[in-house]
């Protein structure tokens, strides 16, 4: 099918670069203590996110410029790819930090296949579903392969152990599901699966019932698994409704674990206040209502899936972020997409975006 091109859709793009330009001032601030008692420059971690950002915003281009149905012989090797890098991570090939292994490579070459995987699962499904589109309400011929897919993913991914990011891939999945046609009682079958293999995974894992029990009630484990959300209570409450002023933060000064990637929000919540944790808000809620709108004018159910997905991914992930800092979930190693620190949850996320810019340029 030949389509007619036009100029990317300019909001998601323009949205893209705030998100971008917030997270650079915020992880300078949020990083400045850290990277000068650490590695005696202030400015080590904002020089590594900047050039992550310009790595990002030429990939994003990249990307927006290729017709995206060309990107359709691409899915199948680059699922492949991603997951011979998840079981690569759980050989002694993986780079382990802070109890987890999730990284491939050596230093600044390293990165997350975990992040990789989440791009290659919306492309292959997104091509796939187009094809078992007359098939999609049947359970053993629609669902059933597509939750054998998800489970070997999210298993491979839980195994690093990452429960949040398979968390986050699985409803990613169930949300293509959706939009593709599937049933209403399939899918809440495959919840039902998805909440039990929850259960089961917090229940044989210590750290995460441990977790779980903190998340019910920190302050009685104030020094252990509760601290991280009691000091990021501690942050948003402090900021008020007007912050305390850009750099002012308190709870930076290692009071805040995983201050500039996980937890990023609390420092800005800390410095900004509530008005500039609602302007991240905003951003996403008009992410999502700009990107669904774009699935929705798509030219075909492939763009329409690919569209979606990318526009769910990012907008969940940022979901689940924050209803770990104000205390709604239990902590879960999350990032807030675009505005955390981190080279390849950065990466791939822009050229997620790229992919959603593509999809813009031919739509209706």
């Amino acid at each position: 099918m030949r389509l007619k091109k036009g100029p990317p859709d300019f909001v998601i793009f323009a949205i893209t670069l705030a998100l971008l330009g917030i997270g650079l001032i915020m992880v300078f601030s949020a990083s400045a203590v850290k990277a000068n008692i650490e590695f005696n420059d202030s400015y080590h971690f904002f020089k590594r996110q900047l050039l992550w950002s310009l790595i990002g915003i030429t990939t994003m281009i990249v990307v927006m410029k290729i017709n995206y149905q060309r990107l359709k012989d691409f899915a199948l090797p680059l699922s492949i790819f991603a997951l011979v890098c998840l079981i690569m991570v759980l050989t002694p090939l993986g780079v382990g930090e802070k109890g987890a292994t999730r990284s491939l490579g050596v230093g600044f070459l390293s990165f997350i296949p975990s992040e990789l995987a989440k791009l290659a699962m919306i492309m292959f499904l997104a091509k796939t579903m187009e094809i078992k589109l007359p098939d999609i309400q049947s359970f053993q011929r629609g669902v059933l392969p597509y939750l054998l897919v998800m489970a070997l993913v999210c298993s491979l991914i839980m195994g690093q152990p990452d429960l949040g990011t398979a968390f986050g891939i699985a409803g990613t999945i169930c949300f293509m599901l959706l939009v593709a046609g599937a049933k209403w009682s399939h899918l809440l079958a495959l919840g039902g699966m998805g909440i039990a293999a929850v259960a089961a995974a917090i229940k044989f894992e210590p750290f995460r019932f441990q977790r779980l029990l903190a998340f019910l009630d920190p302050w009685q484990y104030s020094t252990g698994k509760g601290y991280q959300t009691i000091q990021s209570l501690y942050a948003l409450g402090s900021g008020g409704l007007f912050g305390m002023g850009l750099g002012r933060s308190r709870q930076k000064f290692f009071y805040l674990p995983e201050q500039h990637t996980d937890f990023i929000l609390a420092i800005l919540g800390e410095e900004l206040g509530f008005l500039g944790i609602l302007l991240v808000l905003i951003l996403f809620v008009l992410f999502a209502r700009r990107g669904f709108k774009i699935a929705m004018n798509a030219p075909d159910t492939f763009g329409s899936l690919l569209a979606a997905g990318v526009t769910i991914m990012i907008v969940f992930q940022a979901a689940i972020n924050i209803g770990v800092v104000c205390g709604a979930l239990p902590v879960t190693g999350i990032t807030l997409p675009l505005i955390s620190y981190g080279g390849s949850s950065l990466l791939f996320t822009m050229a997620g975006i790229g992919l959603l810019l593509n999809v813009s340029r031919y739509s209706r």
